[in-house]
């Protein structure tokens, strides 16, 4: 008869086990779902904004009066180097393809819907992953998707209006010979943009990502103050990428990383700070034993 109630039990705790794993991927399923009906409200109000969407935002950085060029004008005629001012863009946009511009149209909405969208799809995601973790890591984790949001969107303006102007002007005042003209394509001159704007909203995540990698003891600040020299190498090769070949759009996207890696050291001492005075704590509560 034991063995008849155990033999019985093992189905049933299997088909639990599957309800359990069916539970949880529903609830995936769920949080994907409403990530993707954000992106999608998002994308559709960007398509419908047709005029301040392209003519404002995207092609902004194309013309001289771009808030970015005047200010180094403004700087310029400060500091007595008149050179500074970006007074004329020396390419045309155009569009080669018959259905070129409503392509565009449409995969430039979508790309602003995933934009916007970011920290809502990050929330769900975080909704999904915090059940998960204990109690301790979530309230270590407090604030996350915040300081996430706020960083990543810190990072896309300062791409928006630092680093992929500066590589637009240069692109476009670059020539080998006085003859050629540059008429840009549409979808490189806002594949431009786009790259560069969401790259600096990536990389901008650094303190959050040395954030969770000390909490989960990966990072030391003794680390980081050790590889110090090679990280400053690893950012310049990451700001050769991301920007043009030139020196000065380099040297302006590289000292807000290197500040971010300098943040993130501190950040680093105070994770594990608080990691060791707790270790400590629980010591102290066992009488000594781990």
């Amino acid at each position: 008869m034991d063995q008849q109630h155990l033999s019985s039990g093992h189905p049933v705790m299997g088909q639990q086990q599957e309800m359990s794993f069916i539970d949880h991927l529903e609830a995936l399923r769920w949080h994907i779902i409403r990530s993707a009906i954000s992106i999608v409200v998002f994308a559709t109000a960007a398509f419908f904004a047709k005029d301040f969407l392209f003519h404002d935002l995207i092609l902004g950085p194309s013309r001289p009066d771009f808030w970015t060029y005047q200010a180094f004008c403004r700087l310029g005629q400060w500091v007595g180097a008149p050179e500074m001012c970006m007074d004329k863009i020396g390419f045309v946009i155009q569009n080669r393809e018959m259905s070129g511009q409503l392509t565009m149209h449409i995969s430039t909405s979508f790309m602003v819907g995933i934009v916007l969208a970011f920290p809502y799809t990050f929330w769900e995601l975080w909704r999904f992953i915090k059940p998960g973790l204990y109690p301790h890591e979530q309230a270590n984790s407090r604030g996350a998707v915040f300081f996430v949001s706020i960083l990543f969107m810190i990072g896309l303006l300062f791409g928006y209006y630092i680093a992929a102007p500066l590589s637009i002007n240069f692109l476009a005042s670059y020539q080998i010979d006085a003859t050629i003209e540059n008429q840009i394509d549409m979808q490189s001159y806002i594949s431009t943009l786009t790259t560069m704007s969401v790259s600096c909203a990536f990389v901008f995540e650094l303190p959050m990502i040395v954030f969770f990698l000390a909490k989960a003891g990966l990072v030391t600040p003794e680390i980081m103050r050790l590889y110090r020299k090679h990280a400053i190498v690893v950012i310049l090769i990451i700001a050769a990428v991301i920007t043009p070949p030139d020196i000065s759009a380099q040297i302006i996207v590289t000292i807000p990383i290197v500040l971010l890696y300098e943040l993130s050291i501190n950040i680093a001492r105070v994770v594990t700070r608080n990691r060791t005075q707790m270790l400590n704590d629980r010591l102290a509560q066992n009488g000594g034993v781990s």
